[in-house]
């Protein structure tokens, strides 16, 4: 199987294909040119705002908020149509959508506790009969990107098998940007996952013969596959947590590991919660602990000999140990 291989050189690529694509644009008449601020970045729970600016107003005219997701064409992308006496809101993010109107030219979208979800492009469009014309904002959430695995071993979960386990970890399948992000910030794995659009991929740092044997670094990919019928393992995406993971020191069994965070008032970690504590809040603690999903895991900041011997800072992974035999600390969120 041929792998083909995403190598530093897209970046120019992509620069060069911007630039064309905005040399072939028409002249904006009714809105600003997207601001030097195109990139929205932000966190899961934070409110932001997708900057639209008109800069004429034509006579009749509405202006409608649109999120771009490639996975989902139809009304229901929807954010809101507004024009000059109000706005009515659509769908899941319209519940948590309101214009800026810092101004009367300011037609501007604000969103409010974020989630992972919201991840992606949106399309702020003026609406005057047949003239139409619009403005593209990207946000990008904040986050680490994870690799997970089945309980039963290696390349056993489907798509929407892997779409439910990282939900179940709190997070969502990964995009390919989140993972090309990943990928430039150190991500090398070895193991191909699902990502949200359906295609099967993995991060390569260190090329070794056992990894695909390609000779440069890249992320490989397998193309897209079947959903029902092909399986892999899944590439997660996490934001920042609400709440803190802590550790409590012990031999438990995984039942009494449960047990000792109840006591605290706190409940097992998801693998997504022990990754958000250690990407945003620099969680180190170098003994294993069970979490909600029966993984052993510790999340390692400052690598030393003694913590797993890998120079590189992660959180490792016991698999999933017997839960009756095995004993271990115990991680907890609360």
């Amino acid at each position: 199987m041929n792998c083909a291989v995403v190598l530093l050189l897209v970046s120019g690529w992509a620069s060069a294909t911007h630039n064309n694509r905005k040399a072939a644009q028409k002249k904006l008449k009714y809105l600003h040119e997207p601001p030097a601020y195109q990139e929205v970045t932000a966190r899961r729970g934070d409110h932001v705002t997708l900057p639209c600016i008109l800069k004429l107003k034509p006579s009749h005219y509405k202006v409608k908020w649109t999120k771009l997701e490639p996975e989902h064409i139809g009304p229901q992308n929807i954010i809101m149509i507004s024009n000059a006496h109000g706005f009515k809101p659509y769908g899941r993010l319209g519940k948590r959508a309101s214009l800026r109107n810092a101004h009367t030219m300011d037609v501007s979208l604000m969103l409010r506790q974020l989630e992972l979800e919201d991840d992606g492009t949106y399309r702020c469009e003026v609406i005057n009969d047949i003239e139409d014309e619009s403005v593209d904002i990207t946000l990008r959430l904040e986050g680490v990107v994870f690799p997970y695995q089945s309980k039963d071993g290696r390349y056993k979960l489907t798509y929407h098998e892997a779409k439910d386990a990282c939900s179940e970890q709190d997070g969502r399948l990964a995009t390919f940007s989140q993972l090309y992000k990943a990928w430039t910030e150190g991500l090398d794995w070895c193991n191909a996952g699902w990502l949200l659009d359906g295609v099967v991929r993995y991060p390569i740092i260190r090329p070794r013969s056992v990894c695909g044997g390609e000779p440069l670094p890249g992320i490989r990919s397998y193309g897209p596959k079947n959903k029902e019928r092909d399986r892999f393992d899944a590439f997660c995406f996490t934001s920042q947590i609400s709440g803190s993971v802590f550790y409590i020191s012990g031999s438990f069994s995984f039942d009494q590991a449960e047990q000792a965070c109840e006591h605290r008032g706190a409940e097992q970690a998801l693998v997504g919660q022990l990754y958000a504590a250690w990407h945003f809040q620099n969680y180190d603690q170098c003994d294993g602990g069970w979490l909600k999903d029966g993984s052993v895991r510790f999340p390692i900041r400052h690598p030393r000999k003694r913590c797993g011997g890998i120079p590189e800072a992660g959180v490792r992974s016991y698999g999933f140990p017997d839960k009756m035999t095995r004993l271990y600390g115990a991680f907890c969120y609360r």
